[in-house]
């Protein structure tokens, strides 16, 4: 077993790492207390000395010290080069089992427990090294007791031979191997199951860490499309800036109407005209009833400086009774796309042929008119141009098409700063105007037109015709639009009339 197996766990690349490490620290450790073992044989050479121990002699002291120095030295070289080796491990604990066989067969005084090394195995996490612990250690101990068996037989009257003292031994030996066996799968089981908790712990707190940094970067990615991101707490009255490279909280002060960042872009660049506006859409005091049970709320301002934006508050969190809790206030630049869809407006409302007014536009502005009411010098014309269609048959559409961008030309020099004027047709035209004598600039649009010359055809005319609110005060818009279409048509005749044009041919 390669580490720790918790059960139905698949191990990640960080845990074979860390008992990877860990092998490489107890392999330190345990090259540091052989180091230190070399100083048994002066020990004993101390104690020879003071009358301690008197079954040796100082080549045995020597002894000592250089079989725990080659041991070291040899730990030491595998450490460098193999420092994750099992084989490092290894030989770590076989250099304690030889130091206590030795110490053992020469008959030292001193009491060193053989089941040390099994016990510092577990150290390593690893079972195959446990068991090889288990098992070096039993048939070293099984060597040692046979080696002295027959020096301790002679020193015990309880024993009638070495045989009898070395089976009394290793089968007091095997019992405390067998116990030890049981205590070391215990205390291997204990450490399995906390390292193996602690590191499913780690890769769940791992798993909502990368989880939450990719709702952070989703939120970052939100946040740039917007100017400002504030999150409002309402539970601490605090502010997080998400835009800010250095977020922190602020302080909320939610009695006050607007907050300190909204009240700036208000006094400073909010127009005028929407100051008031404005101040109330951010009033902090009424924000949390505005959202009740309510996902977002906006509203389009203009910015002195960029032109329009948009402020939006968006519930994050709200209690049972629907009040938000938490909330975020988003501003972003929304000029381009004002502008955008001010430009659809105008195409839409908007002759393609002329760029007039159209047909769309006329009828919006008549229902305006006619819901709102009419206006003292409000005057309809209604415009046509004259000949259109034999033009269209004797010198092509394209002379056609030259007559109405003519007229159009004119209808605007003399019309737009009074008003509105539209095709609505083919070689049809309306104005909505606001004049005080709709004859005088009836005369100005014939003179225009009559100096009017393009280059496919020589003239224009025009039948125009008006009816004013002022002489029909009584009579709707459609009645006031009837009867400038009436004077149209009688200024039409008149014109063919005059020049001998019988229309019926």
């Amino acid at each position: 077993m390669n580490g720790l197996k918790s059960k139905d766990r698949v191990h990640s690349k960080e845990y074979e790492e860390f008992f990877e490490k860990n092998r490489i620290r107890v392999n330190r450790y345990l090259n540091v207390a052989l180091w230190f073992f070399i100083l048994t044989g002066p020990a004993i050479a101390i104690g020879l000395k003071t009358g301690i121990f008197f079954d040796i002699d100082y080549m045995t002291c020597i002894s000592i010290s250089a079989v725990v120095f080659i041991m070291a030295v040899g730990h030491l070289i595998l450490f460098r080069l193999y420092p994750r080796s099992v084989t490092t491990c290894l030989f770590s604990l076989t250099a304690l089992d030889i130091l206590i066989f030795y110490i053992t067969y020469v008959k030292m005084n001193i009491q060193m427990t053989w089941f040390l090394v099994p016990l510092l195995s577990l150290l390593f996490c690893n079972l195959y090294i446990f068991f090889y612990a288990v098992g070096l250690n039993y048939l070293t101990m099984l060597l040692a007791v046979h080696a002295v068996s027959e020096h301790y037989e002679l020193l015990r009257s309880d024993f009638d031979s070495p045989n009898a003292y070395f089976a009394d031994a290793m089968g007091a030996y095997t019992i405390e191997t067998l116990v030890m066996v049981a205590a070391g799968l215990i205390i291997y089981k204990l450490i399995s199951e906390y390292f193996g908790g602690l590191f499913t712990q780690y890769e769940v707190i791992k798993g909502q860490e990368k989880e939450m940094k990719e709702k952070m970067d989703i939120l970052s990615s939100m946040a740039e499309i917007y100017d400002t991101v504030d999150l409002i707490d309402f539970n601490d009255n605090t502010e997080i800036s998400l835009r800010d490279v250095e977020q922190g909280d602020n302080g909320t002060d939610t009695t006050a109407k607007v907050r300190p960042v909204m009240k700036l872009k208000r006094d400073n660049h909010i127009m005028p005209d929407q100051a008031e506006s404005y101040a109330s859409f951010t009033d902090i005091k009424t924000v949390r009833e505005r959202l009740s049970h309510r996902k977002a709320i906006s509203a389009e301002f203009i910015d002195a400086v960029n032109g329009w934006f948009r402020a939006q508050f968006i519930t994050v969190a709200s209690g049972e009774d629907g009040i938000p809790d938490r909330i975020i206030y988003t501003t972003r630049n929304v000029d381009e796309d004002k502008r955008r869809e001010e430009h659809l407006i105008r195409l839409s409302m908007t002759d393609e042929m002329t760029r007039l007014y159209n047909r769309r536009s006329y009828d919006e502005d008549l229902a305006d008119i006619s819901k709102n009411g009419m206006d003292d010098e409000l005057v309809l014309f209604s415009i046509d141009v004259n000949g259109l269609k034999k033009v269209n048959d004797t010198k092509g559409h394209a002379a056609g098409d030259e007559l109405i961008k003519g007229a159009a030309e004119c209808l605007a020099m003399c019309m737009m700063d009074h008003g509105k004027v539209y095709r609505t047709g083919g070689d049809e035209f309306m104005a909505i105007l606001n004049v005080s004598d709709p004859g005088e600039l009836r005369e100005k649009l014939y003179k225009t037109v009559s100096e009017w010359h393009g280059t496919l055809v020589d003239k224009l005319t025009l039948a125009v015709g008006y009816a004013s609110h002022k002489e029909h005060p009584d009579v709707k818009i459609d009645e006031l639009e009837h009867r400038a279409d009436a004077d149209m048509y009688s200024e039409k005749r008149r014109y063919y009339v005059e020049n001998g044009i019988d229309r019926r041919k």
